[in-house]
């Protein structure tokens, strides 16, 4: 409280005191009434710090119970009024009476009013929070690989994302790594980081909380999960394992991309790059635009080409799909043509030195 305050403060009280020194109420004259007016100021103020303090409701619960006071009150003086006191005494019992109605009111219904707003909060936080998605925490892999940011962006995965202290803390360490390959992976997940903070749809929070009884980072997101009731998200097949046991809702960006990839039945024609060699003979790999490996029967000599083939079989993994296929016919015929061109053009070179041969080595029975 500035000195404003006590100057203004002051002022009422000497402006009180004057007041009644000067109206002598209750013929009461000089110090006793200047006393009278003292005491009034300072309740006046003691009222003022107790209706400061009250928050809206409070003042409105105040309000109606200064009212409900002052109405029982005047039912409590009508009674007196009536009865065979002297009139010092009923006018004293008239007053007590008034101020004792219009105390307890204005109390008790600040009070009750303060207590029906912060219940009216508390109701509709508590709506609002039913209303809402569990917060989701992020795990030091998922913002590595950064296909988060786009799932995000993408308005899949929206809400409040938390961010652990100690996952932080760790992307910071992968990020300060002396290996380079660390180094740049630790960067790339803050900047993802980063990223998501941008986002309109998302609100990324950075959480304090760390708790003290594990050590491991896993376990920390574990228990903070638990201890929150939040989602997990995650790349990590084990992190996703334990707390998928200890009954926690797991959000793996990895499974989200195997459920997103296109559904390929045997038979169907497709179209690929043959990137590398297989580990059996005669095999050619390829990669899909989502990264699922295709093995190609037949396509280690089209290493760097682009052929079609068709679908034999797919096979789901841990890692994944895989699809096999084989080249297509069309795709066999550029090989087996140079062969017969190739005899084709030596029958015709083989006709054309026996025609020449003819006229240099001329028959001798000819004349």
């Amino acid at each position: 409280m500035g000195v404003e305050f006590w100057l203004v403060r002051l002022f009422i009280t000497a402006c009180a005191t004057a007041l009644c020194y000067k109206l002598a109420p209750f013929g009461l004259r000089g110090l006793p009434a200047a006393s009278v007016g003292f005491l009034l100021a300072l309740v006046i103020l003691l009222a003022e710090l107790r209706l400061r303090q009250a928050g809206t409701g409070g003042l409105l619960g105040g309000a109606l119970g200064a009212v409900w006071g002052m109405f029982s009150a005047l039912i409590v003086t009508l009674i007196i009024s009536r009865t065979s006191e002297s009139e010092p005494t009923k006018s004293f019992l008239e007053y007590a009476v008034l101020f004792a109605f219009v105390y307890l009111g204005l109390m008790l219904g600040s009070e009750r009013g303060g207590e029906l707003k912060a219940g009216s909060r508390a109701e509709i936080t508590a709506e609002q929070s039913l209303a809402s998605e569990p917060m989701k925490l992020l795990d030091t892999s998922v913002l590595i690989d950064g296909r988060i940011a786009d799932v995000c962006e993408a308005h899949f995965l929206d809400g409040v994302l938390g961010v652990p202290q100690f996952v932080l803390h760790e992307l910071q360490l992968v990020a300060d790594s002396a290996d380079s390959l660390k180094r740049q992976r630790g960067r790339r997940g803050l900047e993802v980081l980063q990223r998501m903070q941008k986002m309109p749809n998302v609100d990324v929070r950075i959480l304090e909380q760390e708790p003290s009884q594990a050590d491991d980072v896993d376990h920390k997101l574990v228990e903070l999960a638990r201890r929150l009731g939040a989602k997990i998200v995650t790349n990590d097949f084990n992190l996703n394992k334990v707390a998928t046991v200890q009954g926690l809702a797991v959000l793996n960006v990895n499974q989200l991309a195997n459920a997103l990839k296109p559904v390929v039945l045997p038979g169907e024609p497709m179209r690929v790059l043959i990137l590398r060699e297989g580990k059996e003979p005669n095999q050619g790999v390829a990669y899909l635009d989502d990264g699922t490996m295709v093995v190609v029967d037949g396509g280690r000599r089209l290493i760097n080409k682009s052929v079609d083939i068709q679908v034999t079989s797919v096979h789901q993994t841990t890692a994944g799909k895989m699809i096999f296929g084989r080249l297509e016919d069309r795709q066999e015929s550029p090989t087996v043509a140079p062969r017969q061109s190739a005899a084709a053009a030596g029958a015709g070179r083989g006709d054309v030195i026996g025609s020449t041969r003819g006229p240099i080595f001329p028959d001798p029975d000819i004349d």
